[in-house]
Formats: C-alpha cells, structure tokens, sequence
C-alpha cells in the first residue's frame, strides 16, 4: 500500500510566515501507513519536532483521520472512505493544521483522497419488470433502471452488457447531468400468444482493474396495446432548500402525464435511485407524487442530494426524472473557539509580547454564515491579535503585578456575520506567578519600647513585624539586629531577636542609673531570590525604679556624730539660718524628689526644717537661753514607691560668743578609761591654737569688709551651704561656712522642686577675703559656690 501514496509539496516558507503541504493518499490505506515526513518537508530536525511540540488539528469534528509521530512520520491512523466522506464529489480534500510552538508555526496541509475500485455498480432493484405491448414496433426503447457506482473517474460506471436475445437489445441514453441510463430496444414486434414473458440479464460494468460489476434481472411481460408512456415536465428538477426548513415541508410536487386511457394512465411514484441518506432524509406519495422532508437538513453534513424518480403507469410504461436538493446554509452554528495552547501560571515579570495563549476559532457554516471575529469583553494587560487561518494570539501589553491582580478570567467573545449573528463565548483562567519584586515593610517607621529597670534577662520586650506583598517563599520575612557597638559592647549582648516571630528579648537587666536608653537596627529580609530587606530603628527607653536611697551630702555621713557641731549666736532670733541639710537622689523624676523632716528633736519648738528645702532655722527667740546643746536627727527621703531614706544627726550648740564652743566641745562625753593627763594637755593645746588662728582670720577678714568698696559681690555666694566643724581642725571652724579650700557644685535649686545632684570638688584659688560676711545685717554666711 505504501506505493499507493502520492506526495506533493507545493512551497515551505521560513519562520513567521505560513506554509502549505499538500498530500495526495488513496482511500482505505491500512491503519499505519505513513504519507510522509513533515519535519523533511518542513526542513526541521526530529530534536527540533520534539522540542517545539509537533501536533495535528482536524477541522473535522467525527473523524480524525491523522496523526504526527515524534519523528515526524505523518501516518493513517483511520479509515478513509472517498465515498462516506465526499460522496459524488470529484475532488475530495482533507484540511488541517501542523501547530509547531516555540515559535508558533502554523502550516495549513490539505490531502486528497484519491479513489480506487472499491464499490461494484449497483442497481436499485433487483428484478425490474417491464410490461412491452405486443403491438410494440421494432425499435421501440424501453427506459431500464441505470445503476449506480459511487467511484469515480474509470473507477465509475463505464458500460451496461445485455445477455444475448433477438428480440431485444441494448441501447443507451445519456441525460443533460452525463449519466448514462440503459434502455432495451425491441428488435423484433413480440408475440403474446407465442412467449408472454421475457427474461433478461442486465450487467453494468466499471472500468476499474480488476472490473466490477452488478446485475439486474430485467422481467419482461408481453401486454395489450398500452403506447403512451408518462412523460415528466423536465428531465432534471433543480430544488434549494434551506437548511432549517420545518420537518413535512413539501418540497417537490411530480406530476407526469401520461397520454392513454384508463387504468393505463393511472401512474404512481416511487424511487428507483436513491442514497441512504436521502432515503432516511425524503419521502415521497406514490399516489400524489409529492416529496416532503421527513427529518432536519443539515449543510455542514450534507450540502446536496441527488435521486431519480420514476412514473409508471397502469400498463406497465415508465418514466424517468432526476432531483438535484441543493441545500442553502443558514447560521444555524456558532462560532467554536479552542484554546490550542495556554502557559498558566505566568510569571509576573514576563516580557511584554510574552504569549499566553493560541486561539483557533472556527465557524461550520459557509460564506458570510462562517466568517468569525474574536476580541476579549475586559480590559487587562493582555491583548488579542489575530494570526493566519483563523488563529488568535493572546500576549501581554505590558508588565504584570501579581499584588494587584493574581488571576484574571478573561472572556473571549467569537461572532460571525450573519444574519442574525450568533455568539460564543469562552472564559481563560489565568494565573499569575510571584516574583520576589516587593521588599518587606515594617508596620511602623520608628518602634520604641519603655522597659522597667532591672527587668530580667530573657524578657520580651518588644515585638516587632514587616509585612512582605509578595506570596510564599517570597513572603518569608526573617529578622536580625544589624550589629553595632553600644558604649563599645556589642549590641547582641543588649538584646536579641527570634529570626522568625521578631520578638526581641532583654540580654541583661538594665540600670537606669547606667543606661537611660540606646538605640539599634533591625533588619527584616525575606525568602526570595535574591532577597529584599530593609530597615527599621528600635530604640529601647529604661523606666527609672526607686532603687536608689537619698545621699545626704552634707552634713557628711563620713564625720563622727560626736564631731558634728554647728554654732548659734545667742542673740539668733526665730526664722536665723542655722544651717542646710544637702541630699541627692540617683533616682530621677518623682522618685528622686526630696522632702527633709525632724526625726528626732529634745525640744519641737526649738528649730524648724523646710520640707523641700532642708533649712533647718530658729523657731522661737533664744534671749533668755544663755546656752544650750541640742542633738537634732534629719530624716530625708524620696517620693518613690515605696519611699527611700537617709538620715543626718546635727549637734547645736548656742551660746553668747565663739569662745563658749571649746567647754562645750569638751564636755562631750569620753571613755574613761581611755582618758590621761597626756590627752587632756593635747586637748588645751590644740583648742589654744585653733582659738588663736581664728581670731586673726576674724581680724583679717573684719579688716578687708571694710575696706571692700563693693560689698554687693558677697551677695552672689550666698547659696546657703553649710560646713562641717572638726574638733580636730580648729583652723576648719568657720562661723556656719564651708572650709575654705573646697567650695560645692551645687545643682539644687533652693525651691526643691527639682531633682539635682551636688558634687564636692576642690576649689583653687579661693578669696579668704570673701569667705566671711561680717555684715550685721546678715545672719547667714555663704560659701563660694561654682
């Protein structure tokens, strides 16, 4: 069978343009039989059909006749019939496509079925009877049954053979269609009462290799005088009917006449040549000769129909017409669109003109009926643009953004011409793929965090978040500190972070008095590739606990509380300075607010302290007290919760004069067993000397006060700051002052409504000249304050 195969290849064009394949097979090749290699004919490598996804698409919606092997090898794969697929037609072609991606290639192939001897002729009846008067003329013809061969060409009816008779032989007569028609000729006038019936073989022949042939048995019967055959208007009825036309509908009246009398003028119809798909399709009165549609007509299916008709009348003559139904198409199918090729999921970075998909749409209906139009309802970054033979190529117009639209569902709208149109309509799913394009967002642009000092290490203080637009891996947020010194430490030793939840969590308990805050960077990047980051700043602020108890600086909890005196003038009256009580606090805010009570006092009305301010001052006139020790406790605490405090233990010591501050000194109580004559001696000699240097400071100073021209400088000092007084420093004792070599850093402010601290540090260079206020009129001295 493989030389049955006759091969054509009329052009082939390069990349981009359409190339068209011919074939030419004979019918009933056998399951297999390969017509030829289209990757050859097409100039392409069995790895490049493989590669670029060779594949057939057949119009015809029953049959699919061929198929593409990988290799190329175009093969029958089932079985061709010229007649069941063309009928009577001449030429009889295949149509379809070879679709190669990667590009898209698309070459139209068309194959003719060429035919071959595969059908004998074939008469409609298998006796035909013909009654022949026996006043029949030499010559008369008399119209025989013609048979029917679907083959063409020499393959077709060729010739009709008679088997020998003297009264009859063969004739033929050829119609206006070319068809050849037997007709037995009377050679001789018949005898009815000699033979009243004739038997006779008629054969029809093809001209095919070898020859096939059908017979018919021709039963002729000698009747009386019956000379008037039917006669039809015309030879050939030519009908169009359209193809919706209503299921009884008439669509042929016959009417023959025929000329004689009688029951020899009474004709009835019927078919003698008829195709099954016209008999299951027709039907006809044999009494009225009317032909009515008895099913739904179909163009797609079959576009014409050709029978014969034969009239016959009560003696026996027949006659002979032949209908031709040309079917009208109407728009009676819509448009079919198929998807031949879809790339779903897409990835959101693809290139502009990246195609997504390959539409064929198609119409079975002809002319206008057929011509179909495709476009898409929506609006997306996608566009429709239409390719060779009804093929549609849906690409992008521009870049995708999968976080605006992940999916899209994009309807295609197929409508033909006619009249009235009809409509398809097919919905594509597309889904697009994420590319990591987007960077993690952090939900705020600044996180702060207030933590309690002394918080435990391992404490979650802080959690943290960043959102990622894009989808999976590409979404997967991991978090880290980028490093950095804080004080020169590490800032991991401070903090961390969990990578995954962003929690951060206290490496150390932290000091308030250290550290008030610090500040760091974290980062979030996600899982893509290549990853996205960014950044975001953290800053950790340490709320101050009370934990710090008031400092009293001055009176200075270093001194012996038995060393601890301050001198009051006997002429002090209520609201005199005696001295200040200096204290601070580490703590900040409310909890480094400082209030100053008596704790313990022999006699309440004796002095007062203020409550912010820690003045201790006269609270009654000492006129009538010559003198008078007093030991006072100061109690000084915090506004914290709970409150923190200190205490100051002060001896005061009033009297008329200076002079009166030694006896007193020394009736502080002593051990006696540790006391000797040699103490007792040192002790006068230290006091002699001390009182001695004290008077000639006091001479001194008494002596530059009034020579000072500018007395109002001294006012700039006065800070209220007290000194210590020392049994072992006489040259230390100064009336209510500070020892002149250290002066006090003093951030107190005198109102106590803020929190300061006051520091102790050395002062060079002080003046002695300004140490002292001898000013009547001042009952307070002051100490240089820096």
């Amino acid at each position: 069978m493989a030389g049955q195969v006759i091969f054509l290849l009329f052009a082939f064009c390069s990349v981009g343009f359409t190339s068209q394949l011919h074939y030419s097979v004979f019918e009933e090749m056998r399951h297999n039989s390969v017509l030829g290699n289209i990757g050859k004919d097409l100039g392409l490598g069995s790895q490049d059909l493989e590669l670029r996804k060779l594949r057939i698409v057949s119009h015809n919606k029953k049959h699919n006749f061929f198929n593409a092997s990988v290799d190329g090898n175009m093969y029958v794969i089932g079985r061709i019939d010229r007649e069941e697929i063309c009928g009577s037609e001449q030429v009889c072609l295949l149509d379809f496509e070879i679709i190669i991606e990667n590009p898209v290639n698309i070459f139209p192939v068309t194959v003719e079925v060429l035919d071959i001897n595969d059908n004998a002729p074939t008469f409609s009846k298998d006796i035909y009877e013909i009654g022949i008067s026996e006043s029949a003329s030499a010559g008369s013809r008399y119209v025989l049954g013609n048979a029917i061969d679907p083959d063409i060409g020499v393959n077709s009816l060729q010739s009709y053979t008679l088997n020998p008779n003297p009264h009859f032989t063969l004739g033929e007569k050829i119609d206006s269609e070319g068809s050849k028609h037997p007709e037995l000729i009377l050679e001789q006038p018949l005898d009815r009462e000699k033979d009243d019936e004739y038997t006779l073989i008629l054969t029809a022949s093809d001209g095919g290799k070898p020859i096939k042939t059908g017979t018919a048995v021709i039963k002729i019967e000698v009747q009386d005088v019956n000379d008037n055959y039917p006669i039809f208007s015309q030879d050939t009825y030519r009908i169009s009917l359209k193809e919706d036309i209503a299921i009884g509908s008439e669509v042929l009246h016959l009417n023959a006449s025929d000329k004689d009398d009688g029951s020899n003028a009474d004709i009835t119809y019927s078919f003698s040549h008829i195709p099954e798909n016209a008999r299951q399709t027709f039907t006809m009165d044999s009494e009225t000769g009317i032909i009515r549609t008895k099913s739904e007509l179909d163009y797609e299916s079959t576009p014409s129909y050709k029978m014969s008709v034969e009239a016959k009348d009560g003696g026996g003559l027949v006659a002979k017409c032949s209908i031709v139904i040309q079917i009208v198409d109407v728009n009676d199918n819509a448009p079919e669109i198929m998807i031949a090729s879809l790339s779903t999921p897409i990835p959101e970075d693809s290139l502009p003109g990246t195609l997504v998909a390959l539409i064929n749409v198609k119409d079975l209906d002809a002319g206008k009926n057929g011509e179909v139009s495709c476009h898409v309802t929506e609006i997306f970054p996608l566009q429709l643009l239409q390719s060779s033979n009804n093929y549609y190529r849906l690409v992008t117009t521009g870049y995708l953004d999968r976080e605006k639209n992940s999916t899209y569902n994009i309807t295609l709208v197929a409508e033909d011409t006619g009249s009235p149109p009809m409509i398809t309509t097919s919905t594509i799913y597309l889904q697009v793929l994420d590319v990591n394009d987007n960077m993690p967002v952090f939900d705020k642009a600044v996180y702060i965090s207030y933590i309690p000092e002394h918080t435990s290490a391992g404490t979650s203080v802080l959690n943290i978040h960043a959102s990622d637009l894009d989808n999976n891996e590409n979404a997967r947020v991991v978090y880290s500190i980028i490093s950095t010194n804080i004080d020169n430490i590490p800032v991991s030793s401070y903090v961390s972070i969990n990578s995954i939840t962003g929690v951060i969590y206290a490496q150390r308990s932290y000091d308030y008095e250290q550290l008030r805050e610090f500040q760091f960077q974290v980062m979030a990047k996600d899982n893509g590739s290549p990853p996205l980051s960014s950044n975001v700043t953290v800053k950790i602020c340490i709320i101050d606990k009370n934990d710090n108890i008031p400092k009293i600086l001055y009176p200075s909890p270093d001194t012996e509380e038995s060393a601890l005196f301050e001198f009051i003038p006997h002429t002090a009256g209520k609201g005199y300075l005696v001295t200040k009580v200096i204290a601070m606090d580490a703590d900040s805010g409310h909890n480094g607010w400082l209030s100053y009570h008596l704790l313990q006092v022999p006699e309440p009305a004796l002095v007062t302290i203020g409550l912010h301010t820690g003045e201790i001052r006269i609270g009654k006139d000492l006129q009538d007290t010559d003198s008078l020790r007093q030991k006072i406790v100061v109690l000084v605490k915090d506004n914290g919760v709970p409150s923190l405090s200190a205490t100051a233990t002060l001896n005061l010591l009033v009297a008329k004069n200076f002079q009166q501050v030694v006896p007193e000194v020394r009736r502080q109580p002593a051990n006696s067993d540790s006391s000797s004559n040699v103490t007792f001696y040192l002790v006068i000699s230290i006091a002699f000397i001390s009182m001695l240097f004290i008077v000639i400071v006091l001479i001194v100073v008494v002596y530059k006060c009034r020579k000072s021209s500018s007395p109002t400088s001294l006012g700039t000092l006065r800070r209220n700051v007290y000194p210590q007084f020392t049994l072992g420093c006489p040259s230390e004792i100064s009336d209510t002052s500070l020892p002149f070599p250290f002066s006090y850093d003093v951030c107190v402010t005198l109102d106590s409504k803020q929190n300061e601290i006051a520091y102790l540090k050395p002062v060079q260079n002080v003046p002695t000249d300004n140490l002292i206020d001898t000013d009547d009129s001042h009952s307070e001295n002051v100490a240089q304050v820096s």
